[in-house]
C-alpha cells in the first residue's frame, strides 16, 4: 500500500513539474544604446519610451499566454517597437546621407537554427516581417535592396512609399550631422529595436531591426541584419540581440560569440553577456546586448550611457528602465 502511494505521489510530482515547464516563458526587449543626452531630465520624454516599452512587452506576455510560438511573439513585439518614431526602425528609421530611409531586419529560430534578414530595403513597412518571410518562405538567409522588396510583395506584405518613414526629428538630425560634418549626431541616441523569446514550448528566438547609422553612405549595413553579429538563437544556449556600433559587432562576431562562450566555456547568460562587452570596450565600441537562455534567465548588458529595455518573466519578474541607475 505504501509503495502504491508513492507512485501515485511521483507521477503527480512529474506531472505538475511538466505542466509548470509548459508555462514557463519570458521575453526581454531592446530600443537601443547611446548617449541619452537631456533625457535623463525630461520626464515627459521618458515616459513615452516607457509607455511603448511595455506596451510591447504586455502584449509579448499576453501572446505567450496564449501559446503561442516565439517567432511570431518576436515578430509581434517588435512591430510594435517599428510602428513607432520613438526608436531607429521602420517609422523611425533615421537618413542616409542621401536623405533616404534604409531599413535592415534579421530573426533566428533557435530549434531549428533556420534564419531570414533583410537589409537595405526602402519599401517594406514591417522589415522584421520580411525576415521572418526569408526565414519560412525561401532557400535564402538574407536578401538585401529591391530584391527583398520584391519577394516582400511577393509573399504579400505591406508595402509603403519611402516618405512614410520620414520624421521630422530624424531629418534634423541628418542635417545637423551634415553641418558639423560629424560621424555622428549628438542626438542620434534612439537606436535598433530588439526582442528576445522563450515561448512556454521551450524554444527561443531573436529578431533586431533598424534604420542603422544617420548619414550612412555607400549602402553601408552594420550588424543587425547579419546572422551572428547583430542576431543569434540556439536552444541549446541562448537568444541574442544587439544594438550599437555595428561594425564592431561584425567584427567580434558578436552574438556568436556569446553562444560560443556559453557552449563552450560554460559560462552563464549574464557572464557571457558582460565578457563580450568586454571585448567590445577594449576595442572602444559601444553599445548594448539582451539575451535569455532556454530557463528564461535573462541578460542586459552594456556600456553606454543608457539602454531602453525591458523583460518579463513567468515568475512575475518584470523591469523596464533605460539609464543605468
Amino acid at each position: 500500500m505504501k509503495t502504491y502511494k508513492f507512485l501515485i505521489f511521483v507521477l503527480l510530482l512529474c506531472i505538475s513539474t511538466t505542466i509548470f515547464s509548459q508555462e514557463k516563458y519570458a521575453i526581454v526587449i531592446h530600443g537601443g544604446a547611446g548617449v541619452m543626452g537631456g533625457l535623463k531630465e525630461n520626464e515627459e520624454a521618458q515616459k513615452k519610451y516607457f509607455d511603448k516599452l511595455e506596451e510591447a512587452l504586455n502584449l509579448g506576455e499576453q501572446l505567450l499566454k496564449e501559446g503561442k510560438a516565439a517567432q511570431d511573439v518576436v515578430v509581434e513585439v517588435i512591430q510594435v517597437m517599428e510602428n513607432s518614431p520613438l526608436f531607429n526602425a521602420g517609422k523611425g528609421a533615421v537618413f542616409t546621407s542621401e536623405g533616404k530611409n534604409e531599413l535592415d531586419a534579421s530573426i533566428m529560430d533557435g530549434a531549428t537554427l533556420n534564419a531570414g534578414a533583410v537589409a537595405g530595403v526602402q519599401d517594406i513597412k514591417n522589415p522584421i516581417r520580411a525576415a521572418r518571410e526569408v526565414m519560412n518562405n525561401s532557400v535564402h538567409v538574407f536578401l538585401s535592396g529591391k530584391g527583398a522588396s520584391a519577394f516582400a510583395k511577393k509573399q504579400g506584405l505591406e508595402m509603403v512609399d519611402n516618405k512614410y518613414f520620414y520624421t521630422e526629428s530624424r531629418y534634423k538630425s541628418l542635417k545637423q550631422l551634415q553641418k558639423h560634418e560629424r560621424e555622428r549626431s549628438v542626438n542620434d541616441n534612439h537606436g535598433t529595436v530588439g526582442c528576445a523569446v522563450l515561448d512556454t514550448h521551450g524554444n527561443i528566438c531573436a529578431g533586431t531591426s533598424t534604420g542603422g547609422m544617420t548619414n550612412k553612405k555607400y549602402g553601408r549595413i552594420g550588424d543587425s541584419p547579419v546572422i551572428g553579429a547583430g542576431t543569434y538563437a540556439n536552444n541549446k544556449t541562448c537568444a541574442i540581440s544587439c544594438t550599437g556600433h555595428g561594425e564592431y559587432y561584425i567584427r567580434l562576431a558578436f552574438a556568436r560569440d556569446i553562444s560560443a562562450l556559453m557552449e563552450y566555456k560554460n559560462l552563464s547568460v549574464d557572464k557571457a553577456c558582460r565578457e563580450e562587452i568586454r571585448k567590445l570596450s577594449e576595442l572602444q565600441g559601444t553599445g548594448g546586448v539582451i539575451a535569455l537562455d532556454a530557463k528564461g534567465n535573462i541578460a542586459m548588458e552594456f556600456n553606454t550611457e543608457g539602454m531602453f529595455r525591458g523583460y518579463i518573466k513567468s515568475s512575475g519578474e518584470k523591469e523596464v528602465a533605460i539609464f543605468r541607475d
